[in-house]
């Protein structure tokens, strides 16, 4: 006996109160996408977010211990290490023993580094006002204040 099988039929989404579009993950993951595409295209010198976060952190900070700028830029021990080794490898960071704990990697700027970081951040700061462009400057205060909470 040979059973016929109907083709199934599309069944009508229900209504869900969750609505995707009004989620704060998703707007800060469309947010992200569009500032990466504003990061990429405009930072010059070909360097990876993390990598300019560890520059701007170097040029801020000073000289500082591998895991502590890990801590400072928000990377894990093995993101970090891999970002100071491809910044290390470009002659634009260099590694020593830490004075005060010779078992620590101390992390600087070289010259190379320090004026790539002082010629680069024009670019970012152009790429953080074309991200918050749509906000008025009250807007940009504000909206900036709130994320900081959220850290």
């Amino acid at each position: 006996m040979n059973r016929v099988v109907s083709p199934k039929r599309s069944v009508k989404p229900q209504r869900l109160p969750y609505v995707l579009d009004e989620q704060i993950g998703f707007i800060l993951r469309q947010v992200s996408q569009r500032h990466a595409v504003i990061f990429a295209r405009d930072i010059g010198a070909d360097l990876t977010p993390t990598q300019w976060a560890a520059l701007a952190k170097l040029a801020e900070t000073g000289p500082c211990s591998q895991n502590r700028l890990g801590r400072l830029t928000a990377m894990d021990v093995a993101t970090i290490k891999g970002v100071i080794d491809r910044l290390t490898a470009r002659g634009l960071t260099e590694t020593s023993p830490d004075p005060e704990d010779g078992r620590r990697l101390r992390v600087s700027l070289t010259r190379a580094g320090q004026q790539l970081a002082e010629k680069v951040a024009a670019n970012a700061f152009a790429i953080s006002r074309e991200t918050l462009a749509p906000l008025d400057v009250r807007e940009r205060e504000l909206f900036v204040e709130l994320l900081s909470k959220l850290r």
